[in-house]
């Protein structure tokens, strides 16, 4: 497809809003030898992308400007380059494309095969668009970092979810389910009954007192939280953990990883830890496998076109969301 021409959304410079995308012409890329080229039916967008567009974690991304966002998209293989054996043109896919290049607001995007899975036909696009970064990070917190057996075959487990309204949160519900987990989580009042859906069996609403002080209804220790909220003082966590209760944070910041330093120097037992965030293509296609099987759910808050960008832009900032803002070119 070399030479055309294809719609997509991007931005010259950080630290503006929605009215800084633009909806623009670019050239179609090309893969590289290691790479697919996909027709995208579908991105989502997350809080790092406007983190990303607002210099939040800058010098790391964007490596260049201008800059097009969204790294979650379903979509159909068109084009791969020589080295690509896993998919062939026709598949459907899901693909993570990555926090530093993005490309996923646009009629096509590049994908590094390695991080490119086959979606079921019993899995849309939409819902695959929105597993790769939010989901990863949920079952990543839960198994690899916290040890969780995702087929209930552990020991009861008591798990508090901060911000269950967000698409991590919402992953973790229903994964900690899958282990069996007694399962609290914190969200915004009106999101209550969508965490009850989703299998949380308790619901503290975030913005009264208990909800701030992260308290279990029913007077539970933790023995782990799965941290999707903002920045939380270790004294706020520390009263409701168990003898050995962890913290993993989905969100780490400068503060979380000096507290984890701190806490590891003192031989404590409860211990904070940061969630550094790994895309396996393995743990990918587990999630796919999950929602085309209906035991985990892509949770969709809204949908917009491509072309109506910034309405979704602006809503993705303001953070009252339950679930994924997914585009559609």
């Amino acid at each position: 497809m070399a030479g055309k021409l294809m719609h997509a959304v991007h931005y010259t410079n950080c630290g503006g809003g929605p009215s800084d995308l633009k909806y623009v012409e670019v050239p179609v890329p090309t893969p590289k030898k290691d790479e697919v080229l996909i027709k995208v039916e579908a991105a989502s967008i997350s809080p790092i992308d406007w983190m990303i567009q607002q210099g939040g974690v800058k010098p790391m991304f964007p490596r260049e400007l201008p800059h097009i966002p969204g790294t979650d998209i379903g979509g159909e293989v068109v084009d791969v380059g020589s080295g690509v054996k896993n998919v062939k043109p026709g598949d459907r896919v899901i693909a993570m494309l990555g926090f530093a290049n993005g490309g996923g607001l646009a009629e096509f995007a590049v994908a590094k095969a390695n991080l490119t899975v086959i979606r079921p036909l019993e899995v849309s696009a939409a819902e695959g668009a929105g597993i790769p970064s939010a989901g990863l990070m949920a079952h990543q917190a839960l198994t690899d970092s916290a040890g969780l057996k995702l087929d209930g075959t552990g020991k009861p487990t008591n798990i508090l979810i901060t911000n269950g309204s967000e698409s991590v949160g919402n992953y973790a519900i229903q994964l900690a389910k899958l282990g069996n987990a007694h399962v609290t989580a914190t969200c915004a009042p009106e999101h209550i009954d969508l965490a009850k859906s989703l299998g949380a069996d308790e619901v503290v609403d975030q913005t009264t007192p208990d909800g701030q002080a992260l308290k279990s209804p029913s007077g539970k220790k933790y023995d782990i939280v799965i941290h999707c909220g903002g920045p939380t003082s270790w004294s706020t966590f520390e009263p409701h953990l168990a003898s050995n209760g962890k913290i993993f944070d989905a969100k780490p910041t400068p503060s979380s990883v000096k507290a984890y330093a701190l806490k590891k120097l003192t031989f404590t037992k409860k211990l904070l830890i940061p969630v550094l965030f790994s895309c396996k293509a393995e743990n990918m296609d587990f999630l796919v496998k999950l929602v085309k099987e209906g035991k985990v759910k892509t949770v969709i808050d809204s949908k917009y076109s491509l072309s109506n960008f910034e309405d979704a832009w602006a809503k993705n900032a303001e953070n009252k969301i339950f679930g994924k803002i997914i585009l559609e070119p």
